[in-house]
């Protein structure tokens, strides 16, 4: 790849606790990625909108509240609806183990739960890049 990998890391729904969106943004940023990070309490629209606009590689979504099953597929689902279905997509939050398969199904490569290390994400990241 010629240009920097881009990264939209979003906060979707009323979840306001973003210490681990921002850790993992630092931590793909150090990795040399150029990370754009919407804020938190961002609607999917909004997080898809700002995907397509900024022309990235990866959207990964951070959630703690629990509404993940119907916030994670509604940004995949709009994304693809917009021509981003190129985008990658990851997770991270306080995700059950069981809710996993269910995201992977409607678009998710990996979801990463709490005490995820951030050379975890990054190198996913990478792997992902190089399978391109």
């Amino acid at each position: 790849m010629d240009r920097k990998v881009r990264v939209l890391i979003g906060k979707p729904g009323l979840d306001g606790h973003d210490r681990g969106a921002k850790y993992i943004a630092r931590a793909l940023r150090d990795a040399g990625m150029e990370v754009i990070y919407t804020g938190i309490r961002q609607t999917p629209e909004a997080i898809a909108n700002a995907s397509i606009q900024e022309d990235v590689d990866f959207v990964g979504l951070s959630l703690l509240s629990g509404a993940h099953n119907h916030l994670f597929p509604e940004v995949a689902r709009i994304l693809k609806e917009k021509g981003g279905s190129d985008i990658i997509l990851f997770g991270g939050g306080v995700i059950p183990e069981e809710d996993i398969p269910g995201l992977k199904e409607v678009g998710f490569k990996a979801i990463f739960t709490p005490g995820t290390a951030a050379t975890e994400v990054v190198d996913f990241i990478e792997r992902e890049i190089k399978a391109r």
